[in-house]
């Protein structure tokens, strides 16, 4: 393909913008499955398949973690960060989630929210001894299912 060229049949482009993050092809969408996988339609449909299901395990592995001991998030995550190597949308939501933790964690160095966070917690915290203070008060330090009146 020519830039400005008048012949029939070829398309006139503009200037390249390989490199610059500007084009299409240029956004790191798309499969990351090697060349000679991509090549061959069922040989890259099984890999879609193969890349699906281990991210599948992983994402459910991770949500099994969320109520139990282990890195919930953190597992779940990594499941779409294997769908991201194969699926536009993984990659589109990742994108996404990370962009939105970044702007959480500047607005968290922010000094007044900082500032408010800090005094919120410490709100929470005398709450909290209030309470536990008053329960002592009222009932001592027997636990509840250790009274004998039952």
């Amino acid at each position: 393909m020519n830039t400005g060229s008048d012949e029939p049949g070829e398309v006139a482009v503009g200037p390249d913008k390989a490199g610059t993050g500007e084009g299409p092809a240029d956004d790191g969408l798309g499969s990351r499955a090697p060349e000679f996988v991509k090549q061959r339609r069922a040989l890259h449909l099984s890999w879609q398949v193969g890349v699906f299901v281990i991210g599948l395990a992983v994402v459910v592995a991770g949500i099994i973690m969320l109520p139990l001991p282990g890195p919930g998030w953190v597992v779940i995550f990594g499941g779409m960060a294997i769908w991201a190597t194969e699926f536009v949308w993984a990659q589109l939501v990742l994108r996404w989630t990370k962009r939105k933790v970044t702007e959480a964690a500047q607005k968290a160095l922010d000094p007044k929210v900082r500032r408010r966070n800090i005094t919120l917690t410490v709100i929470g915290l005398v709450i909290i001894g209030v309470l536990a203070g008053i329960y002592l008060w009222k009932f001592g330090v027997v636990a509840p299912w250790r009274i004998k009146d039952q």
